[in-house]
């Protein structure tokens, strides 16, 4: 697959942008500051309905403006999709598949398949487990529509769950309400734990190799999953902690509390690793991601690499190049002349000024 045209409309600085991609290397250069970024984050949303920066549809309108729009043309064996999002600031966004708007975002997971790879995923091993968890999430979201549904709705269940513990302080005698919210959580709560589980053993039989070849054979990679809580004591850890939850009017219990340990040669990298060895990790589990979207769609992914080889050493931007054989790359970049000098085969090269092609 691969990501044919991207055409935006008052998105971030763009008044109006239309780029045709090449199906192998794109390189999207220029200064700092100029919207490089912004062309990732709009293919990143039209693909998966959420900014990778974290950030709300009201904050990527262009200034000035009260909406704005995306759309994506892409080939998928040898067929062509459309996808078309408009961004309001007083109303959900909409989004639309060839033509059809969709009432669910859980119709258009799946349909295009994306790695974005940034200088801030280098940190993710050393980071707080919210960066890890949210790792795990867009990965097996991309590949299982049910995971994504179960996680929208585990998330509607925990809000729930919190805003009455919250209530209970005022209202002491609606505390017996919170049985039946404990149920939901938990048999939603056990099959996000489960995909997660299954998602880390996934990545553990790929990612062995893959940092063999990275640290030269000197060093052994295994990733170890850590649930808050086991699925079979779930109801029973959360209604032992019960008296803690209403004091803390927060839920403390279940998978939105999970995280998962790097280990290098036995030792947790988060806490014992190098700096070195905390970007090597971050890195095999950028290769490993790919590696799985290839397994489990029997296509390749599209990857956006976001101003980050020069964030790599010569070992590890190697590595990184190597993947780019046979998929879709966009890379921005402050200057091509590093890739011109690996000799490259770059199919199209943009420069970005000031919210324009130059």
């Amino acid at each position: 697959m691969y990501v044919d045209l991207l055409k935006l409309k008052n998105f971030r600085n763009y008044e109006d942008l239309e780029i045709h991609f090449s199906d192998r290397i794109n390189i999207i250069h220029g200064d700092n500051a100029q919207g490089k970024t912004n062309i990732l984050e709009a293919i990143y949303l039209a693909a998966t309905t959420k900014s990778h920066r974290g950030s709300k549809d009201k904050d990527i309108i262009l200034f000035g403006k009260d909406d704005s729009h995306i759309r994506l043309n892409l080939k998928k064996r040898d067929v062509g999709h459309r996808i078309d999002m408009h961004l309001r600031k007083a109303k959900p966004k909409g989004v639309a598949i060839d033509g059809i708007p969709i009432r669910r975002s859980t119709e258009l997971f799946g349909l295009i398949n994306i790695i974005m790879f940034s200088p801030e995923d280098l940190s993710i091993v050393k980071n707080g487990p919210g960066e890890r968890r949210r790792f795990m999430d867009m990965e097996i979201c991309q590949i299982s529509r049910i995971y994504y549904s179960n996680l929208l709705r585990f998330s509607k269940i925990l809000d729930q769950r919190n805003n009455l513990l919250k209530q209970i302080y005022f209202k002491p005698e609606i505390k017996d309400t919170l049985d039946t919210w404990d149920e939901q959580l938990v048999d939603t709560g056990k099959t996000i734990i489960k995909e997660r589980r299954n998602f880390i053993e996934m990545m553990n039989d790929i990612i062995q190799d893959i940092h063999k070849s990275l640290s030269s054979g000197k060093e052994k990679i295994e990733l170890i999953y850590e649930p808050n809580v086991e699925e079979d004591k779930f109801l029973k850890v959360l209604k032992e902690k019960r008296n803690l939850d209403l004091k803390n009017n927060v839920t403390m219990t279940g998978p939105q509390r999970d995280d998962f340990a790097v280990m290098i040669n036995g030792n947790d990298v988060r806490v014992y690793g190098s700096q070195g060895q905390q970007r090597t990790a971050a890195l095999s589990l950028k290769l490993a991601e790919i590696e799985i979207v290839k397994k489990v769609i029997n296509d390749n992914p599209i990857l956006l690499l976001d101003d980050v080889m020069s964030e790599l050493d010569s070992q590890r931007r190697d590595a990184l190049l190597s993947t780019m054989n046979d998929i879709q790359t966009i890379i921005t970049c402050t200057g091509y002349d590093d890739f011109i000098r690996q000799r490259i085969s770059v199919d199209k090269i943009y420069k970005i000024s000031n919210g324009k092609i130059v």
